[in-house]
């Protein structure tokens, strides 16, 4: 009784993805060449941005795929603001906060950002 009034103290388990940092101009020629052979996502995120934690939190719960599937990069869009805007350059995307750009055969095939980020069927990109 005890434990449903006041919750369980044992630890929830922790969902760790397989995030990629990107954190270098140089990767992005290495993105778009390996969306070539697998698809590549990159998931740009504000730290300081309740909307974005959120959003990135909701997208950890849902995320169901293997290394396997496809290259999943985490960009920490404060600490590396210059890599973010050259990847709304290189993919012709306006900067948004959290944001997911899929990136295949060289060309980013689709992008959302806020709410419309967990609208994103990745299996439909692999």
């Amino acid at each position: 009784m005890f434990k449903k009034i006041f919750g369980s103290k044992e630890p929830k388990e922790v969902k760790v993805l397989p995030w990629i940092p990107l954190n270098d101009l140089q990767q992005l020629t290495f993105i778009e060449e390996k969306s070539k052979t697998k698809t590549q996502v990159i998931f740009k995120h504000s730290t300081r941005c309740g909307i974005s934690r959120m959003v990135m939190n909701q997208f950890i719960a849902m995320y169901g795929l293997t290394e396997k599937d496809l290259d999943l990069y985490y960009l920490d869009l404060l600490n590396y603001r210059a890599v973010s805007d050259a990847v709304g350059v290189k993919f012709m995307v306006m900067h948004e906060s959290p944001q997911l750009l899929v990136i295949k055969n060289g060309t980013l095939i689709t992008h959302a950002s806020h709410g419309g980020v967990n609208d994103i069927k990745l299996e439909d990109y692999i």
